[in-house]
């Protein structure tokens, strides 16, 4: 489908005599018709990078849609803006099917288009721009297919990424058949899960899921989607074990167990080896909405488009940080935004593997999101201690540690995270943390004194390491 939409793009340079674009109606890069002649200057800053990152600035977007392509039926023309580096004027087409608009061809102007009638107001449009408008809804009604398509796959993900216990093989059949159809998907080739977080769900209908290169389907997942009941999570209330319920709505009125640093929805007990979904085991939820992507690799090992479609995600206007203040407890209000992040899950070849994929892909971002220092695209394989830490259910922290967590004592855990993260060294967490050894030992003596913890015992190290890691998820 690549093809018709580069050949059908192709036409429209062609009879207008001026390069093409065509985005989606998230400002995605589709196809692009190949530009001709020796004058650079045609290549403006946002044609440029339209191509070479494969979306528009948020600035060029605005600027854009000021015009109300959305809403338009007809050519419109696009005058230039420096400020927004927009150089060039440009003649948009809207790509609609439906009374929907799908996305917008792009033709820039280097003046020979100017007196061109686009029509409108009573005046029939010159006979180039009703040829290339037919063309537009021929790309209209392709993109109406696929996006058709495309809901029908991502509808087929859900079920199988949520389904209760006995479900997952209905589901997965029904995605295995659907995959094949549409997209002449042979089975048993490779793909994994990417998770996103967070992810705007609060419209669908605001912009699609972004159409790129390897992405097969995907689905948002609002907070708390895939806890069906089980075992560990049965229908009459009960709290699993471990968590103590909230049945007065202390916590918000969740009736979940209180964590002073994290969200309030808990992270289930699951394994962090992939394997088929167990009627035992509650799927992973994730604090906030999240968007789950599946995606076509080369072979189980190699992950690279994983990564080329996590990063494309993470530039959609649906992906942002998630507001201030839904943390619980007096840190968790005064904590700042987390930033967007997406986590990558192992290859595999069958789909019985996607839950526990889905889980490692989850676990990946919720880990990005909380040390920065791994995201904000990582894999589950490169996660190290969040690979256990994101498996054990969100409980309140250790007694001994509860105090060091406080707000007050911010900078001492951060401290004392920084000497277990540097092995004890006190030298190198000096260097780190740019402070003089001796206010390094100062602070430690205070933690020492606020948990009780001994930090040359190897359990008490442990303890707190675990501990501090464990509060920023």
């Amino acid at each position: 489908m690549r093809g018709d939409y580069q050949q059908l793009v192709d036409e429209i340079s062609a009879a207008l005599g001026a390069p093409a674009t065509l985005e989606d109606r998230d400002f995605g890069l589709i196809a692009f018709g190949a530009h001709e002649g020796d004058d650079d200057e045609v290549m403006d800053p946002v044609r440029t990078r339209s191509i070479l990152q494969r979306r528009s600035s948020a600035a060029v977007r605005a600027w854009f849609e000021a015009f109300g392509i959305a809403r338009a039926t007809t050519a419109l023309r696009i005058p230039p803006d420096p400020a927004a580096g927009v150089f060039r004027g440009r003649i948009c087409l809207p790509v609609r099917h439906g009374g929907i608009v799908h996305g917008y061809v792009w033709l820039l102007d280097d003046g020979h288009l100017t007196d061109l009638e686009l029509g409108g107001r009573g005046a029939p449009p010159d006979p180039r721009i009703a040829q290339a408008m037919e063309t537009a809804a021929r790309i209209g009604a392709l993109l109406a297919d696929e996006a058709r398509a495309g809901s029908e796959l991502s509808d087929l993900l859900r079920e199988l990424l949520t389904s209760g216990p006995g479900a997952p093989g209905a589901a997965e059949a029904a995605l295995r058949e659907a995959l094949r159809d549409t997209l002449r998907f042979p089975p048993g080739s490779p793909l994994t899960l990417v998770a996103v977080l967070p992810w705007d769900t609060t419209d669908a209908g605001a912009a699609p899921m972004p159409s790129l290169p390897g992405l097969l389907a995907a689905c948002a997942l609002p907070a708390g989607t895939g806890l069906p009941a089980t075992a560990e999570t049965p229908r009459t209330g009960q709290a699993p074990a471990g968590h103590a319920p909230d049945p007065a709505g202390k916590n918000g009125g969740t009736g979940r167990p209180h964590h002073p640093l994290s969200p309030t929805r808990p992270h289930p007990v699951s394994p962090t080896r992939p394997h088929p979904v167990s009627p035992t085991r509650p799927h992973p939820v994730s604090p906030v909405p999240a968007l789950a992507a599946l995606v076509r690799l080369r072979s189980p090992g190699s992950l690279a488009p994983a990564h080329t479609v996590a990063e494309q995600l993470l530039r959609s206007p649906r992906a942002g940080a998630a507001p201030a203040g839904k943390g619980s407890g007096a840190a968790g209000r005064t904590a700042a935004p987390r930033p967007r992040a997406a986590g990558i899950g192992t290859g595999t070849t069958e789909l019985a593997d996607l839950p526990a994929a889905w889980q490692q892909a989850l676990d990946a971002a919720r880990a990005a999101r909380a040390e920065p220092r791994l995201g904000p695209v990582t894999q589950w394989d490169t996660i190290g201690a969040y690979r256990l830490l994101t498996a054990l259910p969100t409980v309140g922290p250790d007694p001994s540690v509860d105090t060091l967590l406080a707000p007050a004592h911010t900078e001492l855990a951060r401290t004392a995270e920084a000497f277990l993260d540097c092995a004890g060294q006190a030298g190198r967490t000096a260097q780190v943390l740019g402070i003089h050894r001796q206010t390094l030992y100062y602070r430690l003596g205070r933690v020492k004194k606020l948990t009780g913890l001994d930090l040359d015992e190897g359990q008490d190290r442990l303890l707190l390491h675990m501990a501090l890691k464990a509060a920023r998820l």
